[in-house]
């Protein structure tokens, strides 16, 4: 895992290349079927472009819309393996249905499916990693049969920028802040994408519970679950809040974060300040979810937990296969 991230930049280099392309034209509509790591990268534009119209969904077929929206919309299945079940039902749903269909995927189903019926694709190539560490790869593929070539140029050029290893000093800290609690990732909605992949990167990486959730919503219910009193405050000192800030929140989003903060160190519930930081919207996204990765890393090694497999994930898809 640890040379997994150190090799992250290395994706960058990477020049996708659209199969079956002739039959792909231009959408400006977006219905995405992917699940786990799969979605990530559409996560991820979605922070970075929030206009972009891209409906993501995970669960079993297309993302229930109605028939113009359909017709009008480029449909991608998105599967890193090319075997997730969901993602398969949703390719066949859309060829029954005649939605426009592109596929990504390093192989599997998907792609032989994609080749048999001229479906346009992008094979990314199987390096060996897992899916959550192949964001790099995953996002450029996407933008790449988006036609957003001008963000994918930009992406690419964060190979220069990221400064890989003079990052995980950020992330050791953390984890040692994290020992023994259960982390709470709250951001703005327009970094639910980062939360959530600091989730997973939690759950997949250091093998811990995490969960995360979005200010504004937030305020108004999962906070005030907080506020314990004499015979509930030991279910308070498990968590630990990272709270992930973001100069280009609105300002009072960013307002309300700091009160947060204040409300929950009054009731002994421990806050960490996490601030994006990063001339560009990906320079930001990526910065953090690196250190993200090493913080992972180093709770799976506090833990004495091997970093890379998901053998309770193998060992659930063995079940109900």
């Amino acid at each position: 895992m640890r040379q997994a991230i150190l090799d992250f930049t290395k994706q960058f280099d990477y020049e996708p290349i659209i199969e079956n392309s002739k039959s792909l034209a231009t959408h400006n509509s977006f219905l995405l079927t992917g699940m786990g790591g799969s979605h990530l990268a559409a996560d991820i534009v979605k922070s970075i472009q929030p206009e972009i119209d891209l409906t993501i969904y995970s669960d079993y077929g297309v993302a229930p819309a109605s028939k113009e929206k359909k017709t009008n919309s480029l449909f991608i299945a998105s599967s890193y393996s090319g075997n997730t079940e969901e993602v398969v039902e949703a390719y066949t749903q859309a060829q029954n249905e005649g939605i426009t269909t592109a596929v990504l995927a390093t192989g599997g189903t998907l792609i032989e499916r994609a080749k048999a019926d001229g479906v346009p694709y992008i094979q990314m190539p199987d390096t060996g990693i897992q899916p959550r560490s192949a964001l790099g790869l995953s996002l450029l593929a996407l933008l790449k049969i988006m036609g957003e070539n001008a963000l994918l140029q930009r992406v690419q050029q964060l190979k220069q920028i990221l400064q890989v290893p003079a990052l995980e000093e950020s992330g050791r800290i953390l984890a040692t802040q994290l020992a023994n609690k259960t982390p709470i990732i709250y951001t703005s909605t327009k970094n639910k994408g980062v939360a959530y992949n600091w989730k997973i990167k939690c759950n997949e990486t250091g093998k811990i519970p995490a969960f995360y959730n979005i200010i504004p919503e937030l305020n108004h219910n999962e906070m005030n679950g907080f506020d314990l009193q004499e015979k509930s405050k030991e279910l308070g000192k498990q968590f630990c809040v990272i709270l992930i800030t973001d100069e280009a929140d609105h300002p009072q989003n960013q307002k309300r974060m700091r009160v947060v903060k204040e409300l929950y160190e009054a009731r002994s519930i421990s806050v960490i300040e996490q601030p994006l930081s990063g001339k560009s919207p990906e320079e930001k996204i990526f910065q953090s979810l690196l250190i993200a990765d090493w913080m992972a890393l180093h709770l799976a090694e506090l833990y004495n937990h091997e970093a890379e497999k998901v053998p309770m994930i193998e060992e659930f898809k063995r079940k109900i296969a």
